[in-house]
């Protein structure tokens, strides 16, 4: 006889009909009671392949099972024994290739909702004030670890050295902390009150953070390190160099990249002008070319911010789109159209600079390529204009160089990304470590994290194989 197995709980969201028109939090959240109901169809394996699929290893049968008892706070404390960012992980991580993929109840049929109830334990924490802070004793002669970029890598990496006892800086080139936590996600993902707690918590584990401070033009690394002040660095920067398709036309007004669009709506709150003074004009027509998350956001910010027809251009297939399933149906339902199998060939303009029009080709799929998708070709004959004012290109992002160029000494490879020597991130120079989208290219927020905890294990091993040597401040 087989065994019935639990329906799995739905998330509440907004109507599309509403959400629309508003920057509020598209999911809701789940109450007490469906939390727990969700958390019972845990099955509470031996293998427990869950904790292997989660790249900060939390411990996800446990955390389950103080839900189940309502423990919340306990489960709150669990969860930030691995994971120090739980309610942006519970929102923004593709659990449905990592923890929820190797669920057992994958295999035959809905796995446990872990994201959502990763969030909702960090959520209820959160409201019901119950922070949870188990400080460590720094000690006055602790070496000091500078961490250089205040995103999910360079959080994770400070959380995790403070926790061991370091005294850590964090060095932030922006006037906000979160990196692409604060610039790249908008509000109806990420609600900046989400990320605000979750730095504060960073904050009271001892770490110092300090804005307005570019590493490579403000200050020098290697000088820094050299003074003595800081016996290794951390460099998780990021990924915040846009890539652009090289056709002409993208010089014209109109045309925008991800990063510059949504860092303009999310960081310089352009959504909210004019009592913010960031226009942002996207016009009646938009297109944006690609179709990952960063291009998801991008479409659904500018249905938020009027435009009226809104299209992802993308050279693949629906298959192929590397957004998150549930990315893809929030924009579906919002409004937004697909145009696939259909590739930019160039962006034309009206005489007063400003984007008219792109011609684009009709793609077909051949062979898998090196990224084992079907390479897209032109089928000849096929070009055809699209009408628009707004073009947003969002297909990738690299890192920025501004550290990276120099730095002396610090090995990258062609595409630019920092060379990590070893599983803990160390790089070509001593006592430097590095991880995140500025070694691994644009990634995961959780894969980031990751990164940022290895290297903190890598820099403390590092430290205590030096001895006393490593624990002057002189």
């Amino acid at each position: 006889m087989s065994l019935k197995l639990a329906t799995r709980v739905d998330m509440p969201k907004q109507p599309a009909e509403e959400r629309r028109y508003n920057f509020d939090e598209v999911t809701l959240g789940l109450t007490p009671e469906q939390a727990k109901a969700e958390a019972r169809r845990c099955l509470n394996c031996k293998t427990r392949p869950c904790v292997s699929g989660c790249p900060v290893e939390v411990l996800i049968p446990e955390f389950l099972a103080l839900v189940v008892q309502g423990q919340f706070e306990q489960a709150q404390a669990k969860i930030q024994e691995r994971n120090s960012l739980p309610a942006v992980c519970g929102r923004v991580c593709p659990q449905e290739i990592q923890c929820e993929q190797r669920c057992v109840l994958a295999k035959r049929g809905e796995p446990v909702a872990i994201g959502m109830l990763e969030r909702f334990v960090a959520d209820y924490a959160r409201e019901a004030e119950l922070r949870v802070v188990n400080r460590p004793q720094v000690k006055e002669d602790s070496p000091c670890i500078a961490v250089v970029g205040s995103g999910p890598a360079g959080l994770s990496c400070a959380a995790e050295l403070a926790k061991r006892g370091y005294s850590v800086d964090i060095f932030e080139s922006l006037h906000e902390t979160g990196g692409v936590l604060r610039y790249g996600i908008p509000e109806f993902r990420l609600p900046e009150a989400i990320i605000d707690y979750e730095v504060d918590y960073v904050r009271s584990l001892g770490v110092n953070i300090m804005t307005n401070v570019v590493v490579g033009l403000s200050v020098d690394l290697q000088e820094m390190l050299d003074s003595g002040r800081y016996q290794a660095a951390f460099i998780g920067t990021g990924a915040g160099l846009p890539y652009f398709l090289n056709i002409s036309g993208e010089a014209l007004n109109g045309v925008y990249s991800a990063n510059e669009f949504l860092s303009r709506a999310n960081l310089m709150k352009a959504y909210r002008f004019p009592d913010y003074d960031t226009p942002l004009k996207v016009g009646r027509r938009v297109a944006v070319v690609g179709a990952g998350n960063v291009a998801m956001d991008a479409a659904r910010v500018a249905i938020r911010l009027g435009a009226e027809e809104v299209t992802i251009v993308y050279r693949r297939t629906r298959e192929e789109m590397p957004a998150r399933l549930e990315e893809i149906e929030h924009a579906e339902e919002e409004g937004v159209q697909f145009r696939l199998l259909a590739n930019p060939i160039r962006i034309l303009g009206n005489e007063r600079g400003y984007v008219r029009a792109m011609e684009c080709a009709t793609m077909e799929l051949g062979e898998p390529d090196a990224s084992n998708r079907r390479r897209p070709t032109v089928v000849p004959g096929s070009e055809f204009i699209l009408e628009l004012d707004t073009v947003i290109i969002a297909v990738g992002q690299g890192p920025n160089p501004l550290l990276t160029k120099r730095l002396e000494g610090l090995a990258l490879n062609e595409k630019g990304n920092i060379v990590a020597f070893d599983d803990y991130g160390a790089t070509s120079l001593l006592g430097v470590w590095a991880g995140g989208d500025a070694v691994s290219g644009a990634a995961t927020v959780i894969s980031a994290m990751g990164a940022g905890k290895r290297a903190a294990e890598g820099i403390d091993l590092w430290l205590q194989s030096r001895g006393e040597e490593c624990c002057t401040d002189d």
